[in-house]
């Protein structure tokens, strides 16, 4: 049976890998096939194709939930009712509407909305509202955040920002956000939204230097609920039982053991729905129902077997549970806690099993968040010795109780006036850790030197006097000395990233490293702190020789100040430095200067007549082995007149286009003098200014030249000097991304 688990367990697993999801009818023929294997010896086989089977239906479900490409971008009246909690930062609430109808389209039953200046929004309220539909699109950069497969996971089948609303009906049934908000209320000495993240599941009060705090230090599971609190309570439950059972206190025509599973379980179940009920709170509470169900029985639980009925309980209720990063980190972990002790052959003191549970939970969980593309706290095991004690011993039991207890006068409040305090001081000592200690974010290694560290934290996790084991150290220390595959000599490898509307553009050469443009900031969102930055540690980056700013605005230079702030840059040049912050420290475009790095050769220009901002942009002629790239900032028509003039008027191979593809950049005069193949375009995808212009479009096609669009296929690698085709991220196909397009590729 457990052989039959685990091939389960298999199918519905496989379609987070694959390109594509097979068609309907090969879905229908699966389960029939798995009829006719399951009664013989090939059962797991049977088992395999029935997971698969309903993973698949499940999937594509979704997928033909989400809008139809003929209604993004269009503006349509919905109306629906708000689900979970909404979230408001800087003027903006985003929330979930669910049961969402068009009196004239039919559209995706779940939206995520961003209402900017509108009115405060609670769960449970009926809206009637206008809003701008998108497609689910994310980013696409190398080992980045999946937002669009993100999406998914949650059933949201579209994206919007609303332009009007009126309420319809008021809040119904909404106890949670009532919950929220009575925290909200309390005087928790500062720390409200830490107690909402820690009862309610909600992170959404938590600012983002607590997030970056909370990372750091490798604690994010200790403020947004995870299996432990659940566990927690579940136990505490069982115990009074238990020893009000034993001292005589509990009435005797009770059962106490029936009582004492019932309870907990339903503690447990409680606390879970009051978190949201996501994927860690559901492990835990199949993990804890199987226990309690064996204690019954006076049993000995099995809890490797514990382990995969959950794991299987979770993905058969919900298959695009697997897209998520939580479910992933909520089931390594503890999988690694049940090898580690599940096979010891005597006890351990419990200062050891504590302090050897936080480091060999490091590190077996090294590999997962490597291949997850996630940050490694350094500091995480030692501060979790001392922080999961503090919240889970001296913060949960007044944080719950005082929210069960708000209705009493002064006795809720005075319980988690007490919580939040204790909660201040447990921040303060994080942010003395993390500001020593930051979190490690590693480099992408490859495939076979991932596997090698796997297997290295493998042989950790062993008991002490397995042969072979001291080799897990070396082994594992290849993800902090990966092999790297160098620039060959006269090429540069370029990386076009993924940034919305705005452009970053990484250039590397054997020995030197160029970073032009750095990504936009709008308010909160900052692409360089979100993308650039982790971008370039993952990519191996250590450290600048030259950050070029073309000019001064906020799609290019916004994310300069953090990226400067994250990795050391020796120069900051700019075609605009005196409309940027005077702590970047910019120097001058230097107009006809040129230089050689690594064989690859380097030249700047700009405009001297120029009169505003976008005039002004720094431009860069990259030569390697004969091959060249032309990035063109936001210069317009007249920029592009006078760059003719100039040295750097010569045939080119790619072009960045001109400010994003705009009806003032782009002109035929230039398109004909350099006779570039190919054109890259940086832009977000439905973006406000209609970039790229539809008669750039038609001329960039009327020149035969092959068109590489970061709203379609995400990060674009180039080998300048090897004369190939670029790498498209969106060419690593997933099920829930469009296929990429693309020109066709001309010979050189």
């Amino acid at each position: 049976m457990r052989t039959g688990m685990l091939a389960l367990a298999l199918g519905l697993l496989t379609p987070v890998f694959c390109p594509a999801l097979p068609p309907l009818w090969l879905i229908a023929v699966m389960p029939v096939l798995a009829l006719m294997v399951l009664p013989f010896r090939t059962h797991p086989l049977g088992f395999f194709l029935i997971g698969l089977a309903w993973a698949c239906l499940l999937a594509q479900m979704a997928l033909d939930e989400r809008l139809p490409v003929a209604l993004d971008g269009e503006t349509r009246w919905v109306e629906g009712r708000v689900v979970g909690l909404p979230q408001y930062s800087e003027g903006v609430v985003r929330f979930e509407l669910a049961d969402t109808h068009s009196r004239r389209t039919r559209l995706p039953a779940s939206m995520r909305l961003a209402w900017f200046g509108g009115p405060p929004v609670s769960s449970g309220e009926r809206w009637r509202l206008a809003v701008k539909l998108k497609r689910p699109v994310g980013l696409l950069n190398p080992h980045g955040f999946d937002y669009q497969a993100w999406l998914l996971s949650r059933g949201i089948g579209a994206t919007g920002t609303v332009k009007d609303g009126h309420l319809q009906q008021p809040a119904q049934g909404a106890w949670r956000d009532g919950v929220r908000q009575a925290l909200a209320q309390v005087d928790a000495q500062g720390r409200s939204g830490a107690l909402a993240a820690l009862v309610l599941g909600d992170g959404g009060g938590l600012s983002r230097d607590d997030w970056q705090v909370l990372q750091d230090t490798g604690t994010v599971h200790l403020l947004v609920i995870s299996g432990q609190h659940i566990g927690l309570l579940a136990g505490l439950v069982y115990l009074l039982v238990a020893g009000a059972a034993r001292y005589g206190v509990w009435p005797a025509r009770l059962p106490w053991l029936p009582w004492a599973c019932a309870l907990a379980f339903s503690a447990a179940l409680g606390y879970g729905l009051l978190a949201g009920f996501e994927v860690p709170v559901r492990r835990a509470c199949a993990m804890i129902a199987l226990v309690l169900l064996w204690r019954l029985r006076y049993r000995h639980p099995d809890p490797w077997w514990a382990w995969l009925l959950a794991f299987n309980g979770v993905l058969v209720f919900d298959p695009l549970a697997s897209l998520r990063l939580g479910f992933w980190l909520s089931f390594a972990a503890v999988a690694i806690l049940v090898f580690t002790f599940g096979a010891r052959l005597g006890p351990w003191r419990w200062w050891q099993t504590w302090t050897r549970a936080q480091w060999l939970v490091a590190v077996g969980l090294c590999p997962i968040l490597l291949i997850l593309g996630l940050p490694v706290s350094l500091s995480g095991p030692l501060v979790n010795l001392l922080a999961v004690p503090w919240v889970s011993l001296l913060v949960l039991p007044p944080a719950l109780l005082g929210t069960a207890l708000l209705p009493v006068p002064f006795v809720g409040e005075g319980l988690l006036w007490i919580a939040g305090g204790l909660l201040d001081l447990l921040f303060k000592g994080l942010a003395l850790a993390a500001g020593r200690i930051p979190a490690w974010v590693p480099a992408a290694i490859p495939v076979w030197a991932w596997g090698m560290a796997a297997l290295g934290a493998l042989l950790l996790l062993l008991p002490k006097g397995v042969p072979l084991r001291v080799l897990g150290w070396p082994m594992l220390l290849l993800v902090v000395f990966p092999p790297r595959e160098e620039v060959p000599p006269g090429q540069a490898e370029i990386w076009q990233l993924d940034v919305g509307q705005g452009l970053a553009v990484l250039v590397r050469t054997r020995r030197h490293t160029l970073l032009y443009d750095a990504g936009p900031r709008f308010g909160e969102a900052d692409a360089g702190e979100r993308v650039v930055l982790p971008t370039l540690r993952k990519l191996g980056v250590a450290g600048l020789d030259l950050m070029l700013l073309s000019h001064a605005d906020a799609d290019h230079a916004g994310g300069a100040q953090t990226v400067r702030n994250g990795l050391p840059t020796t120069r900051v040049v700019s075609g605009d430095p005196a409309a940027l912050p005077a702590a970047l420290q910019a120097e001058a475009c230097d107009s006809g200067a040129r230089w050689e790095w690594d064989g690859v050769w380097f030249e700047l220009w700009q405009w001297s007549s120029a009169l505003e901002s976008n005039q002004r942009s720094c431009v860069l002629l990259i030569e390697a082995g004969g091959e060249r790239l032309l990035l063109t900032g936001d210069i317009d028509s007249h920029a592009e007149r006078a760059l003719l003039d100039g040295p750097l008027a010569v045939p080119i191979q790619w072009l960045a286009a001109p400010h994003h593809g705009s009806r003032s950049s782009s002109s035929m005069v230039l398109l004909s003098r350099l006779r570039p193949h190919s054109v890259l375009i940086s832009r977000g995808q439905g973006n406000a200014f209609g970039h790229p212009h539809p008669r750039v479009m038609a001329r960039y096609r009327r020149l035969g030249m092959a068109i590489y669009d970061s709203a379609e296929q995400g990060a674009i690698r180039l080998q300048l000097g090897a004369f190939e085709p670029p790498h498209l991220q969106a060419g690593q196909r997933r099920y829930w991304r469009d296929p990429p397009s693309a020109g066709p590729w001309p010979q050189p």
